[in-house]
């Protein structure tokens, strides 16, 4: 980034020193957070280092695929910037390509910059409240209607605190919904490091029920005592399990599965769509809660209506949500894959960088309708 960036900006050689000395800072403060966060005691300080140093990744995660789209357009420009120079030529004139690549230089900090403000002033906004309407044919009139508030990716740690989640539990409480879905990645720490920050999850509560499943993050932290923990806060687990929800004599079927790759981290928590509806009784709805939206590949066969997912942040931040189609089957909102519709969270909080460009964190209330 610095030879792309820095040199061929045109500033003059303090500006040129300042800018390495910043790429460099950026890169020692990120690697110390991810460090700090994993070695040393949670703190106040700790807590500030790990805000710094996920802005600062946000700020060389922004800057690389920028330096290399730039790239990338003076590679396609190169075979029009070549001329043979003329007897009008004055001997230090610039040369087109060299005009080219400073502009571009500082076009691509500029862009960065907007970016990273953009982004900045998004994510401050906090979840706006996203309604969609899911039609499902053959909906009997019991459960049309029917309303399930989604959370997904809150991540829970040293920047997302406890007055953020009590927040996020007031604006979901004031939707009144019949049953609340979370949909993994809640955390990011150790239970005896931040569980005191989900207290207010006690208050997060549906006539009939609130259930949570497990996403990647809650492997990283120890997924045994975070299911445990979860248990205690009042939440239903769904490991690989169901619950029926029942209306005037008709039955939906919620069942949960392990994050995708969660057998990968910790054998025996394999996420298995199909043993989630062992035993399930017959019912005119199915909904599969799974953290990422590729378990839809497991699911897609089996008599699900409705998959509900997050993990993919809507993409987050510009450019990485350019690639996240090559990662995911489906990024956001609401998709179809044959009988199967599954709904992509955009993420209720955020993970790294505290940035939300374009996409806008969400809470999300569906709501069963007739097809």
């Amino acid at each position: 980034m610095g030879r792309r960036l820095v040199r061929g900006s045109g500033w003059g050689p303090r500006a040129q020193r300042l800018a390495w000395a910043g790429l460099w800072l950026c890169v020692l403060v990120s690697v110390l957070a991810f460090l700090g966060g994993r070695i040393l005691p949670r703190s106040q300080a700790t807590n500030v280092l790990t805000i710094v140093g996920f802005t600062a990744l946000g700020v060389l995660g922004t800057l690389g695929p920028i330096a290399l789209l730039r790239d990338l357009l003076l590679a396609g420009l190169r075979p029009f910037l070549r001329r043979r120079p003329t007897e009008n030529d004055d001997e230090g004139a610039v040369s087109r390509r060299a005009l080219l690549q400073r502009l571009t230089g500082q076009a691509a900090w500029g862009a960065a910059g907007l970016t990273l403000v953009g982004g900045g002033v998004q994510a401050a906004r906090g979840p706006e409240v996203v309604r969609v309407n899911v039609a499902l044919p053959e909906l009997p009139e019991a459960l049309v209607g029917y309303r399930i508030a989604q959370l997904s990716d809150l991540h829970v740690g040293p920047v997302l605190d406890r007055a953020w989640l009590a927040e996020v539990v007031a604006t979901t409480m004031a939707l009144e919904p019949d049953g609340i879905a979370v949909t993994g990645d809640l955390v990011d720490g150790r239970v005896d490091q931040i569980g005191p920050l989900l207290e207010p999850l006690r208050d997060l509560t549906a006539p009939d029920g609130t259930w949570f499943v497990t996403g990647n993050h809650e492997y990283y932290w120890d997924a045994p005592a975070w299911i445990e923990a979860v248990r205690g806060l009042g939440l239903t687990v769904l490991a690989n399990e169901h619950v029926v929800v029942e209306r005037d004599g008709h039955r939906m079927v919620i069942a949960g599965v392990h994050d995708h790759r969660a057998e990968s981290v910790l054998p025996g928590h394999r996420s298995d769509p199909g043993a989630a509806l062992k035993g399930a009784p017959e019912a005119a709805v199915r909904i599969l809660l799974a953290h990422q939206p590729r378990s839809l590949h497991a699911a897609r066969d089996l008599p699900y209506d409705l998959q509900l997912s997050g993990h993919t942040h809507g993409g987050q931040f510009f450019p990485w949500n350019l690639i996240l189609h090559l990662l995911q089957p489906a990024v956001r909102g609401l998709n179809r894959f044959g009988a199967l519709q599954v709904y992509v969270n955009k993420g209720t909080g955020w993970w790294g960088p505290p940035l939300r460009s374009p996409a806008r964190s969400e809470i999300t209330l569906l709501t069963l309708v007739r097809a």
